[in-house]
């Protein structure tokens, strides 16, 4: 009862006060409007569940009043109190959207219960809601798993038959390479044009080469390497890996995690790429002079490890979307849109969990949740007491 918020709308200022006062008694604590201004006034500043609302007042009258609730909060539940000669108002009220109503005199455990009646429906109404956005939200999962499913298996497909032709086609590059550094061609026309067409073509080969190299290890099942790691240890090789670059923008990173970290089982390879990937994307995120800290908690059977940013930080409605194969925020040809995709699948695979927070202009923070220990019992030392 007293997580009911109910308004008692009424001008009748000894009637509306004992009717606060009984339901006080019974755990309803009212706000009181002596006028349909009031009660507006009221519900501008404070949300309300259930309004009670005599339909006679000077000013504004109940209907009036009722028509203004209902077109800016309609999730409010009205009822009226009308007197013996007026109940064609309560009608009126009911065909407007008004829960129910009342005629006065009113007795106050039918008050109570209706008030308990529009609450409940109410409550009702958004449990309806919150089971629709979980059932969208799930079905959305589902459509989302099946496509990620085809583009698995068409990935790995198109990923082995590009392979060989950029293959050959990088051999082809390598040799026209060599012809043009010897002597015999120095006098073609435009040679230089020549050398930078050539590597032109052999960058874009690499980038396609990344993408295929990304598109089989999102799909392909390898066997993990459980071993034992020490956070602080791959962190200071994400860090030295981003250095030089760090430094000519003139970023600062910054290193929190205690000695008392203990290590994590897992698979040391792939969760230092997905260290590396999270800061050196921060670093193209992070503006000059700006700052990058890598931090780690340790929380019962669990470690989060965190990379935080003051960059630019990602506009909402791509706060999901970032984490789709071959969405990328950067500009073409300087990324292949797989990094953050590849990122959550691996740590996802380790039984952890990856998010991130954001906004606009003040940077980002990427959120890895992983279980100490990850991975088979014969993965690990048999007389290791944490098997």
């Amino acid at each position: 009862m007293e997580d009911i918020h109910l308004l008692l709308v009424d001008d009748e200022e000894d009637f509306r006060r004992t009717i606060a006062k009984r339901l006080q008694k019974r755990g309803i604590a009212p706000e009181q409007a002596g006028t349909g201004e009031e009660c507006l006034s009221i519900l501008e500043k404070k949300s309300m569940d259930v309004v009670v609302l005599d339909v006679r007042m000077p000013g504004m009258n109940g209907l009036e009043t009722l028509y203004h609730i209902k077109a800016k909060y309609p999730k409010t539940e009205v009822i009226m109190l009308t007197g013996h000669a007026t109940t064609q108002d309560g009608v009126v009220g009911i065909k407007a959207g008004a829960f129910d109503y009342l005629t006065k005199p009113i007795e106050l455990e039918q008050l109570v219960g209706k008030i308990k009646q529009a609450h409940q429906k109410l409550l009702r109404e958004e449990e309806k809601a919150r089971e629709a956005a979980f059932r969208t939200k799930m079905e959305q999962q589902m459509i989302a798993t099946e496509r990620l499913a085809s583009l698995g298996t068409l990935a790995a497909g198109v990923a082995h038959e590009i392979n060989n032709p950029l293959a050959i086609i990088k051999e082809a590059v390598g040799w026209m390479k060599q012809i043009l550094g010897k002597e015999d061609p120095a006098q073609i026309p435009r040679k230089q044009d020549f050398s930078n067409a050539l590597g032109k073509i052999e960058n874009a080969v690499e980038r396609a080469r990344r993408i295929t190299h990304q598109l089989l290890g999102s799909v392909k099942e390898t066997d993990s390497a459980i071993a034992e790691v020490h956070i602080h240890e791959l962190a200071g090789e994400a860090v030295d890996l981003v250095r030089k670059e760090a430094g000519d923008k003139q970023i600062h990173i910054t290193t929190k995690i205690a000695p008392s970290i203990g290590p994590v089982w897992t698979d040391s390879y792939k969760l230092r790429q997905v260290l590396i990937n999270l800061v050196t994307n921060a670093v193209h995120a992070t503006g000059p002079g700006g700052r990058i800290t890598i931090e780690c908690e340790e929380t019962g059977e669990q470690l989060t490890l965190t990379v935080s940013d003051t960059g630019q930080g990602i506009p909402k409605e791509n706060l999901e979307k970032i984490f789709e194969p071959f969405f990328s925020t950067k500009p073409a040809g300087q990324g292949t849109g797989l990094g953050l995709f590849v990122s959550r699948s691996i740590i996802e695979k380790m039984g952890g969990s990856m998010d991130v927070e954001s906004r606009l202009s003040r940077g980002s923070t990427f959120r890895i949740t992983l279980p100490k220990f990850h991975g088979t019992k014969g993965a690990l030392d048999k007389d290791d007491p944490r098997v």
